[in-house]
């Protein structure tokens, strides 16, 4: 009985391969771009459905079985977490280069924020300072002061407006140095 059994899963799957295979690969070369994965991909679902028929399981249209099969192959390819080595990037002409300018200029340009700060007024200097330099939050910054939370961070925005002005009055002013 077994032997008879098997005998007509062979035949069933022969057949299936010999009519879907062809487009089954067309339809993964569709989604994939790649031949080699395509057929790979296809023979996947074929061994994936010819372990379901062995385990007992029923397939109504061997077809829609089979697509649906290598539908979730596709999408566990594209779900899979691609690594490539340095070296084989290497390989390829790619030269890793890490540009540091404009992380300097950020740098740069922060410090010499912070040298303005002492140019704002002095309600306005206390809270900047605080706020942006020591990173404290408003509800720190009025527990030091005394004064309401939104008393400091109305302070604070107009202070930051008044910086704001500072700094590009400074920039302005160094461009026109440069240019002169």
């Amino acid at each position: 009985m077994t032997t008879k059994k098997e005998r007509g899963q062979d035949a069933l799957m022969t057949q299936a391969h010999r009519s879907y295979a062809k487009g089954m690969v067309l339809y993964s070369f569709l989604k994939t771009h790649n031949q080699a994965t395509s057929d790979d991909l296809v023979q996947d679902a074929f061994v994936k459905t010819w372990r379901y028929l062995v385990k007992g399981g029923d397939i109504v249209i061997m077809k829609a079985f089979l697509y649906h099969t290598l539908n979730h192959l596709i999408i566990d390819g594209y779900r899979k977490h691609k690594t490539t080595s340095l070296e084989v990037l290497m390989e390829k002409g790619y030269e890793p280069s890490i540009d540091n300018s404009k992380q300097m200029f950020d740098i740069f340009d922060g410090k010499a924020a912070v040298l303005l700060i002492q140019h704002l007024p002095l309600k306005y200097r206390e809270i900047v300072e605080m706020r942006y330099v020591r990173d404290l939050s408003l509800k720190e910054i009025s527990l030091i002061t005394g004064q309401t939370r939104n008393a400091v961070a109305v302070q604070a925005h107009r202070g930051l407006t008044r910086l704001k002005e500072l700094y590009r009055h400074k920039t302005t002013a160094a461009a026109i140095k440069t240019s002169a």
